[in-house]
């Protein structure tokens, strides 16, 4: 979103994840001896940012930025909540996650209303229905500014396709499963060609893309009803994704363990269900040894938003208008370009979208694969799902009992009736 005025970045080699302490809560909004003003900044995972921060303190001497950094989102969200209960420790800009945006949304006051920062002038920067996602119903509060929208697609080992006798052209990839079903077929096929590695790394990720797909509501309806145990669309997407770990083609690993993170450089699963930020990360855990192996075809069934965050000011801010103009500069057209740049968080902004920078992007350590062309198809189909405040906490106890089925501990069904048990649970809280 639009700073006033245009800007221009020149992006270094994408940098590692910055990890620091996730207790720590710093000295927020602090003044330095030097009068300068210090923002810091809360994020999770790759938001990109590192070239961009060097950016923005170049162009305002009088701040400094700190990015405090925690990689695991399920590790930052019960932080963020315990910052803004606690009315400290937050810092001067925060990353949303959209699976916790709406739960947030229900306590606007910790957040500065960004419509009185002069954000309102900046909609048009903005995919309509993500504007609408931090607005309040009625429409009188602007809790964040969008960053990155999950457009999906499927990364994918050419070197173990070619082993197990599958194509590797990236568009004979992709015309192997126009839908699940022929994913599921297409990996039972690799299974018998017995290359020693599975299909695909976790149920969890399959299980998420599918969901996605399956409607405008998931786990809650819009008036906040948990209809997890009466969905089709989650029932659907239960069920298939059994099917495919009942077929072997499960590597049974959880994400963002050591064996997961391992199993990018080690070759141990061949295809990873991949929104656009998943790019960045796929690199990092692969390293240079595998550049040109891993390339991305189209997503099963059509796109869906899997992820996307926004960036909010805390009320507890002590620099609450250059926390909004630092929100302002990172979420621009041009800052979601660089971040695109940066680690492949594909942007939310029209004008980010179209611009050639990213839509005519490759990306040469997937094989110089068209990345720009085959997220941004996917983000022009993309259907924005409605997640309610506990959409996380009841997602997450899905996500379990398919691990127990994947570890043999539990059967489908009977981890099916557990997750619906614990979901109605833990809303009941």
């Amino acid at each position: 979103m639009r700073v006033g005025k245009a800007f221009t970045v020149t992006l270094a080699a994408a940098v590692g994840m910055t990890l620091v302490m996730a207790g720590c809560g710093g000295d927020d909004g602090a003044e330095s001896a030097d009068g300068k003003v210090t923002l810091t900044i809360k994020t999770f995972g790759q938001f990109g940012y590192e070239e961009l921060i060097k950016s923005y303190e170049s162009s305002h001497p009088n701040i400094n930025v700190k990015q405090d950094n925690i990689a695991k989102l399920a590790d930052y969200t019960p932080k963020l909540q315990q910052w803004l209960t606690a009315g400290h420790g937050a810092g001067d800009v925060v990353a949303l996650e959209e699976g916790i945006l709406i739960k947030l949304m229900a306590k606007p006051d910790q957040f500065v209303n960004l419509l009185d920062q002069g954000a309102g002038d900046l909609k048009g920067n903005f995919l309509d229905w993500k504007w609408q996602q931090a607005l309040t119903p009625d429409g009188k509060k602007l809790v964040g500014l969008g960053t990155d929208i999950g457009a999906q697609g499927m990364c994918y080992r050419t070197d173990l396709f070619a082993k197990a006798g599958l194509p590797t052209d990236r568009a004979e990839v992709g015309a192997l499963w126009p839908t699940w079903d022929g994913y599921l077929a297409t990996g039972k096929k690799f299974v018998a060609a017995g290359t020693g590695a599975s299909f695909f790394d976790t149920a969890g990720g399959v299980y998420q893309n599918i969901l996605m797909q399956q409607g405008d509501e998931t786990y809650f309806d819009r008036s906040n009803k948990l209809i997890a145990d009466s969905n089709p669309g989650v029932r659907a997407a239960w069920d298939q994704t059994v099917a495919m770990v009942g077929a072997g083609l499960s590597g049974k690993l959880q994400m963002w363990s050591p064996a997961w993170n391992a199993g990018f450089k080690t070759g141990s699963f061949a295809t990873i269900p991949c929104p656009a930020w998943m790019l960045g990360i796929i690199k990092d855990q692969a390293g240079p040894g595998n550049a040109g192996k891993w390339d991305v075809a189209r997503v099963p069934g059509e796109g869906a938003v899997r992820g996307g965050s926004f960036l909010a000011v805390p009320a507890q801010s002590k620099h609450p208008e250059e926390a909004a103009e630092l929100a302002k500069f990172l979420t621009s057209p041009q800052g979601q370009i660089a971040a695109f740049k940066a680690k492949n968080n594909f942007p939310s902004a029209p004008q980010a979208i179209d611009d050639p920078a990213v839509s005519g992007a490759v990306n040469a350590y997937f094989n110089n694969a068209p990345v720009g062309k085959i997220f941004g198809q996917s983000a022009k189909s993309l259907r924005p799902v409605y997640l309610g405040p506990d959409n996380q906490v009841v997602g997450d106890g899905i996500g379990d009992a398919l691990t127990a089925v994947e570890q043999g501990k539990l059967q489908p069904d009977q981890a099916w009736t557990k997750a619906m048990n614990d979901a109605k649970r833990a809303i009941d809280k």
